[in-house]
């Protein structure tokens, strides 16, 4: 791989992981239409996806930092409060218990296991429904359509007021099951959860925050998972010539700065309601796609 190439993908990684246009859409429409082989590697993939967990954890650095530590705290207040039960129990002890969910942000931390669960689910669940959907047209063009009229309906939903005090784990669960069925090629993860999260209640920034943090468990399992792939394939790619290396490199850079960069225009975005323009895009690509099936 070229470094202009490596470039390249890493501008379409950052761009497409955050902006509402299903980046599994676009490839699996680009695959089945001009018969490509968009396959850049075990590796490289795993370095595009460090990438832009890279630009999630600077553009959310303060929130991240206090969500690692209290989920640590809640780890330890869990593993307490099960001595203490062993305790009471067994040495008819009458010792009272840690209020594990105390804060903020360790209801934050609830949050985003709660939506993680259904995610994993529905992934191991539907991988060979996804698999299947990426080779034929129908399948991703009517998902860009419904992205597209979610994204319309993101727009038109009234303001909410709740932040991670508010939301209840059904929001939670919800919002996870949307998360878990963006897999399908054509249907954008973060146009799919935050008009989940509008369609709740969120705060519109809030929304957007938690689309983003939420998504951390389920990116970094498919890294581990490739990653495992990787090692084990024959012919592995970790043998590979050091400027391979250094492009792999330079795209993992250049997703992580336009993935930020997509981040803080996604705020705005949600913010001013201004998903209409990607709305009519998707839509209009998937109706293409979706005729295009028919006429072949």
């Amino acid at each position: 791989m070229s470094l202009l190439q490596a470039i390249l993908m890493g501008v379409i990684q950052g761009l497409t992981e955050f902006l509402p246009v299903s980046s599994s859409g676009h490839l699996a429409l680009f695959q089945i239409l001009f018969h490509a082989n968009t396959d850049t590697g075990l590796l490289f993939s795993v370095l595009l996806h460090l990438g832009t967990l890279i630009s999630i954890f600077v553009a959310f650095h303060k929130d991240v930092g206090r969500l690692i530590r209290e989920g640590i705290l809640l780890f330890i207040d869990i593993i307490l409060n099960i001595i203490t039960f062993f305790e009471n129990l067994f040495l008819r002890k009458d010792l009272p218990y840690r209020r594990v969910i105390c804060t903020a942000y360790r209801k934050f931390v609830m949050l985003i296991l709660v939506s993680t669960i259904p995610t994993g689910i529905i992934g191991i669940v539907d991988s060979d429904l996804v698999e299947m959907s990426e080779t034929i047209l129908l399948i991703p063009g009517a998902c860009l359509v419904i992205t597209g009229i979610l994204l319309l309906i993101a727009d038109r939903l009234p303001d909410g007021h709740k932040t991670p005090k508010h939301v209840t784990y059904t929001n939670a669960f919800m919002v996870g099951i949307c998360q878990g069925l963006a897999t399908l090629p054509g249907l954008s993860r973060s146009g799919t959860t935050i008009t989940a999260c509008l369609a709740s209640g969120f705060d519109r920034k809030f929304a957007v925050k938690y689309s983003f943090l939420m998504s951390i468990p389920a990116v970094l399992g498919a890294a581990i998972l490739e990653i495992k792939d990787c090692f084990g394939a024959q012919g592995s790619e970790l043998a590979l010539s050091g400027g391979m290396i250094t492009n792999y490199i330079v795209g993992m850079i250049v997703a992580a700065v336009i993935g930020y960069i997509s981040i803080k225009t996604m705020l705005v975005i949600v913010r001013r309601k201004k998903f209409t323009g990607f709305a009519i895009y998707c839509i209009l690509v998937g109706i293409v796609s979706v005729v295009g099936y028919f006429i072949a």
